[in-house]
């Protein structure tokens, strides 16, 4: 195979959508498993929506998902890397007028109502367009066959001149791809099923300017979960945007496995893969044809197995990076988080591990872990409710409280065998008593086990949580 060369081509113009996020890595894995080169080119011709926060939030999500890339503006915004530059399309006009007189002077592009065409051979002759209401002129050619490496063959039609610069003097995005792509060597074009639409224009200009196209593989497209409505997702939906994964500290490497498996099989059944294995046994022929459904409790529960497998180490630097973020309210959550990063480290640590098995991601840890951090928590309201309703809830805390001080607190299976000694002296259960301890000492019925909350929280907080309940209860 000869030296691969892919792109991802964004455009600075909004946040930074899961489908682009998509395009990036199957474009980068591609690279990385042919020992080829990952290009990033910005798009940025469009003067009136660029804006530099949104190309820094290109850099940024890249950088942050793991997808270096090989040739393209460096990530700090000053200089760039790789020799086919300017890797920005707003300072390539001058090689674009190039391509534009080559087309001019060998008959391929005229002008017309200040606009430039590309011309398309073949015999011409005029119809009347129903649709726009007026005679047009087209031209018989044979159909563009596209060899796409993932949908097979595609046979698309062009039958009429296209401009490729627009009367104000711009160029439109088809010329400006191929010429980029012409320029920056690409040999392989990955992009979404929805340009597979452009193909036979980009092929038909690769034609008149004398170049072999690329290889083209057109990806599924990504679709909304069936309870999000039906279609294409958006950047409105749920879900669709990578700084919100950012934002919920979700890991890198669990949304970019995630990702990977939208629309390629690795041809098991295998699901968590490290992104070694992804690299190694990506492909072309082996991504789907058919469009795939964004599935966001299927990546929760991708993000919770890493939580579940990181070393401590790094989970309490995630957990301390979460806290450490500033809060939009005031609430007792908020509370609780600042003094959490005030707590002693050995407790804090204590504390993260407990809740590492239970959560999903890391923004659950505020409202998982607040009571442990601050007597001011919040009672939920069902919960009371339905504790309170079963049994006799008060007669039970009265007597966990008497029974508290001679309990032995030095592990969880002495707590559980103090708790089980009380409840067999009454003729009762430990379930009779977990329910409202829990419920008294940390607001909730939620957490890890009684017996963690109570040695972790320790005899006399235990004892005066207990003893504060009924009030406000």
């Amino acid at each position: 195979m000869s030296q691969v060369r892919v792109r991802f081509a964004p455009s600075p113009t909004g946040f930074f959508h899961i489908g682009s996020a998509r395009t990036a890595l199957f474009n980068w894995l591609y690279a990385r498993h042919t020992g080829g080169t990952f290009i990033l080119r910005i798009e940025d011709t469009d003067q009136a929506r660029n804006s530099e926060a949104y190309l820094k939030l290109i850099y940024d999500s890249l950088t942050w998902l793991g997808l270096d890339w090989d040739e393209g503006p460096d990530p700090s915004g000053v200089g760039e890397r790789g020799g086919f530059g300017p890797y920005r399309q707003s300072q390539r006009g001058d090689i674009y007028q190039r391509y534009k007189q080559q087309l001019l002077a060998s008959g391929r592009a005229y002008e017309k109502d200040g606009a430039v065409w590309f011309k398309l051979l073949g015999e011409r002759y005029k119809v009347f367009d129903d649709h726009r209401k007026k005679e047009v002129e087209k031209v018989r050619t044979a159909p563009v066959v596209i060899h796409d490496r993932i949908r097979g063959r595609v046979e698309r039609q062009e039958d009429e001149d296209f401009v490729i610069f627009r009367s104000d003097g711009n160029p439109v995005f088809h010329f400006v791809n191929v010429v980029d792509d012409i320029e920056m060597k690409v040999s392989h074009i990955i992009r979404g099923e929805d340009h597979l639409s452009n193909t036979s224009k980009h092929v038909r200009l690769y034609e008149g300017i004398g170049v072999t196209p690329p290889v083209f593989a057109h990806i599924p497209l990504i679709l909304k979960a069936p309870e999000m409505g039906q279609g294409k997702m958006s950047k409105r939906d749920k879900g669709a945007l990578i700084e919100e994964y950012q934002q919920r500290h979700f890991l890198p490497e669990a949304l970019v496995n995630y990702l990977s498996l939208l629309g390629w099989n690795p041809g098991d059944d295998r699901e968590k893969m490290p992104i070694a294995d992804i690299v190694k046994l990506f492909d072309l022929p082996d991504v789907n044809q058919s469009n795939a459904k964004f599935d966001g409790r299927k990546l929760a529960n991708m993000n919770m197995t890493y939580l579940l497998e990181q070393p401590a180490d790094r989970f309490l630097a995630l957990a301390r990076a979460y806290f450490a973020r500033p809060e939009a309210e005031a609430s007792a959550v908020a509370l609780a988080r600042a003094d959490a990063l005030k707590a002693d480290p050995a407790y804090f640590r204590e504390i993260m591990l407990l809740a590492q098995p239970k959560i999903k991601s890391i923004d659950e840890l505020g409202a998982y872990t607040a009571y442990f951090f601050t007597d001011d928590f919040p009672i939920d309201a069902k919960v009371k409710e339905k504790v309170m309703a079963k049994g006799d809830p008060q007669a039970r805390l009265a007597e966990l409280i008497a029974a508290i001080p001679a309990m032995d607190f030095s592990s969880d299976p002495a707590i559980e065998a103090g708790i089980k000694s009380l409840a067999e002296g009454k003729g009762l259960g430990f379930g009779d008593y977990q329910a409202v301890a829990r419920l008294a000492v940390s607001g909730t019925n939620a957490g890890p086990s009684i017996t963690s909350i109570f040695r972790v929280l320790g005899k006399e907080r235990v004892k005066a949580r207990l003893q504060k309940f009924p009030a406000r209860a």
